[in-house]
């Protein structure tokens, strides 16, 4: 009996163990789904949050084609009446831009970073940094467009065409430490900035904004610290009749006592019909200053060089023209019609007096040269960030004595995606 009773109570010990054990048994959760990528749409479209953090990032770009053409002077020598000779090239420019944001106790914290490569023909080409600046609230401090002519107050300078050519007086980029406060419409920035030439010295921008529904105005102010000295070359006939290498510019300039620009802008929205805006700009420059240089007139699109100052000829600038503008005023039109925008845009101005010399002959000074130009583009949105532009351009320049006058017609197709 007592033998039975030892097993029976082994087989209910053993009995209560099995059930506390399946009692105890672990039961498999399916794991929740992580939100990896959480959209932020505090500062606009594609926005999203970088994982675990409140940082919004952007990743975007674009990637175009150009096909460009212009006519070449510098190859007829001094025969600047002669038959034009034309110059064709393809480029490709590849962009990325990076820019992340987040409320702070302080105003919206931001930096940018935009690098971008652009090559010509087959030849590749190395990634340079075109933008890389900090924001905090209205507090910039970084490398970007110089304020001259940065959007800083909601409006950019430039003609209302693509602004690799619309025709904009010093448009440079620069590492700059600036200031923008804005209040009811109204902004104003003050900028100072690296010039570049090694002193501590910095140019200091102004600038008073006002934008609203109907459109908008800009009125600004440089005080250069380095007014510029300028030499150029171009060929032409000396007094004797023979073919000379004219050297020109605004010579003798004192760069220690800086230089002073101005410049004014007025914008307006759907002037005359819906989708449509008008604008007039002007500057006028009290000394010669890189401020006061419209590249447009001395910079092709072709190689990246300039065919206003010949190859062959050239010697300083890297073969780009180098001429202050003294004044310039210049007006544009864009209309949109659905997936279709035209623009026609127009300016003229003058440099400064310049001084001439040629191998055994020194001119002094031979005056002004009076320049004007046009530029008409059509663009059309294909589909949904995919786009193709058109512009034509022409320039005149109107030399002073012997230097002959010249001109050039220019233009581009653009493909373009953006991202």
């Amino acid at each position: 009996m007592k033998m039975d009773r030892l097993l029976l109570a082994s087989v209910g010990l053993l009995a209560g163990m099995a059930g506390a054990r399946a009692a105890d048994a672990v039961v498999m959760v399916e794991p929740e789904p992580v939100d990896f990528v959480r959209v932020c749409d505090v500062y606009g479209t594609g926005y999203f949050f970088i994982p675990g953090t409140e940082t919004c990032l952007r990743i975007g770009g674009y990637v175009r084609m150009r096909l460009n053409a212009n006519s070449q002077e510098y190859t007829r020598a001094s025969d600047l009446d002669g038959p034009e000779d034309y110059a064709f090239a393809s480029k490709v420019r590849v962009r990325l831009e990076f820019d992340t944001r987040e409320d702070t106790e302080l105003g919206t914290l931001r930096a940018k970073a935009r690098v971008q490569s652009t090559n010509t023909g087959s030849s590749s080409s190395g990634y340079t940094m075109d933008e890389g600046f900090i924001q905090l609230g209205g507090l910039t401090i970084g490398h970007l467009d110089s304020a001259w002519t940065y959007n800083d107050g909601g409006i950019e300078d430039g003609l209302l065409v693509d602004d690799d050519s619309d025709f904009a007086a010093g448009d440079i980029n620069a590492n700059r430490i600036s200031y923008t406060a804005s209040a009811g419409g109204f902004s104003a920035v003050l900028s100072l900035e690296d010039d570049g030439d090694g002193d501590i010295r910095p140019d200091a921008i102004g600038k008073l904004t006002y934008k609203g529904d109907w459109g908008g105005a800009y009125v600004m102010g440089v005080y250069d610290e380095d007014a510029q000295t300028e030499v150029n070359r171009r060929r032409g006939v000396d007094p004797l009749g023979d073919d000379a290498v004219y050297s020109f510019g605004k010579n003798g300039v004192d760069g220690e006592d800086g230089a002073v620009v101005v410049k004014a802008a007025l914008l307006l929205s759907d002037p005359f019909a819906p989708k449509s805006s008008l604008k007039v700009e002007g500057h006028y420059a009290f000394d010669p200053s890189i401020y006061a240089v419209v590249g447009d007139l001395g910079q092709s699109s072709i190689f990246g060089s300039n065919d206003f100052n010949q190859t062959g000829a050239t010697g300083t600038n890297g073969g780009n023209l180098t001429l202050s503008s003294e004044w310039q005023i210049g007006a544009a039109y864009k209309q949109g019609f659905g997936k279709i925008s035209a623009t026609l845009a127009g300016l003229y101005g003058e440099t400064f007096d310049l001084d001439a010399s040629s191998p055994g002959f020194s001119y002094g000074q031979i005056g002004s040269i009076e320049y004007w130009g046009t530029v008409g583009e059509v663009g059309y949105a294909v589909t949904k960030n995919f786009s193709v532009l058109g512009q034509v351009s022409y320039v005149d320049l109107e030399l002073p004595s012997a230097i002959d006058d010249f001109d050039q017609t220019r233009g581009f197709v653009e493909f373009k995606r953006t991202f």
